[in-house]
């Protein structure tokens, strides 16, 4: 099996992708291992400040380390060069607010997978056309589970996940799950600020244990 298949399998397989970013390298570490054991076997952590590229550098380090089985994906990645900065350092998989042609076309050469943030029809055909078969659609919160019920069928060899406004409640997920996506992205509502700041890593762990229950439950129904 390919390396963007077997991300993508993992992405699906869990249904949730935990995303958060904190300039604290220690806050980040331990918050990526809150999340390991609360059994996340995916991460997606975001290049949103000048600290990221270090940080992820060191959680890589950890994750060889303690959690081998984890893969740690980049996210906000908006040119080639941030791509190859954070390729350079063990990303495992990679994703866009948007879909940037350049970046599709390296990380398809790395066999690297790229998830473009997508919005309309065009950017999703754009984006299969260029191999992807991973998408993002983003921002949630503006699209609604209306859209991608309205889309699945157009697109039927591709995986969708949706980030933006996605809650951890039972009904949030649900919605999205029933409108046909695979896996939901969730970052400030469940890695929130205050829990970070407060170094509340059990309440990150448990919440976390929730979401993935409340998945498994949908998805024996």
């Amino acid at each position: 099996m390919s390396s963007i298949q077997n991300s993508i399998e993992i992405i699906a397989q869990q249904g949730m992708l935990p995303l958060y970013f904190n300039s604290d390298e220690s806050v980040s570490i331990e918050v990526l291992r809150a999340l390991y054991n609360a059994g996340i076997r995916a991460v997606e952590y975001t290049n949103r400040g000048s600290e990221a590229l270090v940080n992820f550098k060191k959680m890589v380090q950890v994750r060889n380390a303690e959690m081998p089985e984890m893969l740690l994906g980049i996210g906000t990645i908006k040119n080639k060069s941030q791509a190859k900065d954070f390729h350079e350092i063990g990303a495992d998989f990679f994703i866009s607010p948007g879909f940037v042609p350049e970046v599709a076309d390296f990380l398809k050469s790395k066999n690297a997978l790229y998830a473009p943030g997508c919005m309309t029809p065009t950017e999703i055909i754009a984006a299969e056309n260029a191999g992807i078969s991973f998408i993002k659609l983003f921002p949630g919160n503006i699209l609604g589970p209306e859209f991608m019920s309205s889309i699945k069928d157009v697109f039927p060899n591709l995986t969708f996940m949706v980030t933006g406004g996605v809650d951890t409640t039972h009904t949030s997920i649900e919605s999205w799950f029933s409108a046909g996506v695979s896996a939901v992205g969730l970052g400030s509502k469940l890695i929130t600020k205050k829990r970070m700041t407060e170094g509340d890593y059990a309440t990150i762990e448990n919440e976390t244990k929730k979401v993935l229950d409340t998945i498994q439950t949908l998805r024996k129904h």
